[in-house]
């Protein structure tokens, strides 16, 4: 259910103004949240966040956001990172092979993240396939930074012997992630029942896979991807249900669509995903003539980002129709660029 004509969801057929004081007021609890998470290589920035006073008013928020005009001589606060999904159709169609995405992503568009998508190599988890994306990773010099997981089963089935085998299937993910250097697999809270009923069930599959985790140090980050997890204040709930080191958000810029006809504001669901962000997802669809995102204002998205104190990787997913994946990577990247070295 992510905003766009094609998705990792519809593929796979798995199954608007910043928030008032209270919500950026509790962006200060993310400097403990985001603990957890790998961060860049030593060429990165910083990799400790910075808890940061989050503004008690509009007029602060604004200053906030106007803060990223001012160019500055200090370290970039963020590293940029490729999401695999951004080069769909190219996997999809052939084009370009699971093992050449890191290379591309170093040597196309200069990224030296990269943020895989576990479709494109879901029957090759065994350690000799591992093994060969981490050897040419680390020939290039690039950063594994996480494994997005899809179609393993729902981890808020309401049946409690599926929602175990949800868990499980989604183990060899956290296996290949660990040896791969990754910080996190990114995972769905498909659920299904009340509101509540979906909030219990999905805190308690999430549990148990973050209580596998722990075994190899790897975080569990849910993104906003469709029904009620794009409800940024549902997911947030969950997370804190869960209570455990590992588990976390992944918020994504562009993926608030709850269903029915319902949307999710953007930068009210950012602001309430980040205290529990390992990750941060910079979705993108189509772009005007300035260079800026038609229907996202990315100066306010990364200002939000920026007050909770974040400084990890941003990944880029472009997902529009009208420039050609390789025109949109870079198109995204200079935008990210943009407002990143004006801080």
């Amino acid at each position: 259910m992510m905003n766009s004509n094609v998705s990792r969801r519809e593929v796979i057929r798995v199954g608007a103004a910043l928030a008032g004081a209270a919500g950026l007021a509790s962006l200060g609890c993310l400097a403990s949240a985001a603990a957890g998470a790998s961060q860049p290589p030593s060429s990165a920035p910083p990799t400790a966040s910075k808890p940061s006073t989050a503004p008690a008013d509009n007029a602060q928020s604004d200053a906030l956001t106007k803060q990223l005009a001012t160019p500055s001589t200090t370290t970039p606060w963020f590293s940029i990172s490729l999401a695999e999904w951004s080069l769909h159709n190219a996997l999809f169609k052939g084009t370009l092979d699971h093992l050449d995405f890191p290379r591309a992503a170093k040597e196309t568009y200069g990224i030296n993240g990269v943020e895989y998508v576990s479709v494109f190599f879901k029957e090759k988890t065994k350690d000799s396939y591992i093994d060969e994306i981490k050897r040419r990773c680390a020939d290039l010099g690039v950063t594994s930074v996480l494994i997005m997981c899809d179609g393993e089963g729902a981890l808020g089935d309401a049946d409690a012997t599926k929602r175990a085998t949800a868990v499980t299937n989604h183990h060899k993910w956290v296996d290949a992630a660990a040896r791969l250097g990754c910080h996190s697999i990114r995972v769905n809270a498909q659920s299904e029942g009340s509101y509540e009923e979906q909030m219990e069930r999905a805190a308690d599959g999430l549990r148990s896979l973050c209580e596998y985790g722990d075994k190899a140090s790897i975080n569990v980050i849910v993104e906003n991807h469709g029904g009620l997890s794009s409800n940024a204040n549902w997911l947030s709930s969950v997370i804190k249900k869960v209570a455990h080191k590992r588990a976390g958000t992944l918020p994504d810029f562009g993926n608030f669509n709850i269903g029915e006809g319902k949307v999710y504001d953007m930068y009210k669901g950012v602001t309430e995903l980040m205290p529990f962000a390992k990750g941060v997802s910079a979705k993108s669809h189509d772009f005007k003539e300035d260079g800026e995102e038609a229907a996202k204002d990315y100066t306010k998205l990364m200002a939000i980002v920026k007050a909770a104190g974040y400084t990890g990787w941003v990944g880029i997913e472009y997902e529009g129709q009208k420039l050609s994946e390789p025109d949109g990577i870079r198109a995204t990247k200079k935008l990210l660029e943009r407002v990143r070295d004006k801080t």
